[in-house]
């Protein structure tokens, strides 16, 4: 036999079995079938009607509403467990707790705050609001996103320096980096 049709011949019998293994697995993991592997669908899924987009449980999308006010909520009650879940992962030596109480508290009277403009915002939205409203929201959020930073963050900063390496590194990796901190652009 060529030596030239054997470099062509023993690659192509490597992917053919390794297709056919890749085969018989997928095969294998939806149970003990001895039907024949499909490998197309004969047929495509049926469209879901648009009224029936929804579900039974929930409206199609037109009909929905959006809550800013339990979004809201939401986002600040994220914080709080966030704060509580890095306290814990801290293990704070004696000596880091005063410190950690001082960021806590601080910490406290923002969400607090936050939780207070939460409650001013509408409970329900059925129409999305306009461009200028829209504008006008995200400017009112990031006015309060520095306020909370502002306040937090010294005892944030008094609170890092008194950590360990180790835990810098933990509490680096818990915050995110500022991108999912949440209040004071570290734990909530």
């Amino acid at each position: 036999m060529p030596v030239r049709p054997l470099f062509l011949a023993v690659p192509t019998a490597l992917v053919a079995a390794a297709g056919i293994a890749w085969l018989t697995t997928a095969v294998a993991f939806e149970g003990e079938s001895t039907a024949a592997p499909q490998l197309a669908q004969a047929a495509p899924p049926a469209a879901t009607p648009p009224a029936a987009a929804g579900g039974p449980d929930r409206p199609a999308r037109a009909e929905r509403t959006f809550s800013p006010r339990a979004a809201c909520q939401d986002h600040v009650a994220r914080g709080i467990g966030n704060r509580a879940y890095i306290k814990a992962r801290l293990e704070l030596k004696p000596e880091q707790v005063p410190v950690w109480s001082a960021f806590e508290k601080a910490a406290d009277e923002v969400s607090a705050k936050e939780n207070a403009k939460c409650t001013a915002l509408p409970a329900d939205l059925k129409t999305r609001p306009n461009f200028a409203d829209r504008l006008n929201m995200r400017e009112d959020m990031m006015k309060t996103r520095l306020e909370s930073i502002q306040a937090v963050k010294p005892s944030m900063l008094a609170l890092y320096a008194a950590l360990t390496p180790e835990q810098k590194t933990l509490f680096d990796r818990s915050t995110g980096g500022q991108g999912r901190g949440g209040s004071g652009g570290g734990p909530r």
